[in-house]
């Protein structure tokens, strides 16, 4: 299996060196960069997603995702920038039954186990466990954005970037950066800290995500921004 993975590995770098002559050669890679005001949006940290043993569990939590988060959080707190964490929970998670608040996404995803009547499965990680002052916002749908206080709350507070962690790169992350693109934010996607449940759809989510909706940054690149900037004296 390590093999494959990196058999993969080594066909999406020559595809995606093809892939960045093309783009480029048509105007695509364009640079968003940095603003002024940044928060970070850390999509569906949760133990459905970070722990193992559920159907949402993803790849590369432990040893890279956790860790580089626990770096670009420390940061804000430590300069004043907002932290905001999503999750997923069903008041109704019956698929038989029309008032469900699931929509139609149940037909394609188990997404009935997020019951909130059980907490645990959807309570944000406790290793980047958030603190008073930062938000918590229970999301539907796939992206932070959609059904949620998010846009105005980052526009209360006067936000023009969003640094966005969490999982899974080919769903609820992607839909996080597009629709904060959208909503007239500067999307930066943070490497280390964004996973996914199967091999190559964070490479080629991130690669495409930098060619055309939001800035990829490695993760040491954004904290040297955070601590750069700060937010309470700007």
């Amino acid at each position: 299996m390590d093999r494959e993975i990196a058999d993969l590995q080594t066909k999406l770098e020559d595809a995606f060196a093809a892939a960045t002559a093309l783009y480029r050669e048509r105007g695509f890679q364009r640079r968003i960069g940095f603003g002024r005001k940044p928060a970070l949006i850390n999509v569906d940290l949760a133990n459905a997603w970070t722990r193992p043993g559920y159907p949402f569990t993803c790849e590369g939590i432990d040893d890279r995702i956790i860790p580089a988060t626990r770096k670009l959080i420390d940061a804000c707190r430590e300069n004043g920038h907002p932290v905001v964490y999503t999750t997923v929970c069903y008041q109704n998670p019956d698929p038989d039954d029309p008032r469900t608040d699931m929509g139609l996404w149940h037909y394609k995803i188990p997404i009935e186990i997020a019951d909130q009547k059980n907490e645990d499965i959807w309570a944000i990680d406790s290793r980047i466990a958030p603190i008073d002052g930062e938000q918590v916002m229970i999301k539907k749908r796939a992206s932070a954005f959609h059904g949620t206080y998010l846009a105005g709350y980052l526009r209360a507070a006067g936000v023009d970037t969003i640094l966005v962690t969490g999982v899974t790169a080919s769903a609820c992350v992607r839909a996080t950066v597009t629709d904060g693109l959208a909503e007239g934010f500067r999307p930066i996607a943070v490497r280390e800290a964004i996973g996914d449940r199967i091999p190559g759809a964070t490479e080629w989510n991130l690669f495409d995500i930098d060619a055309k909706f939001g800035d990829v940054e490695p993760v040491d690149a954004c904290v040297a921004y955070l601590n750069s900037v700060n937010f309470r004296n700007d």
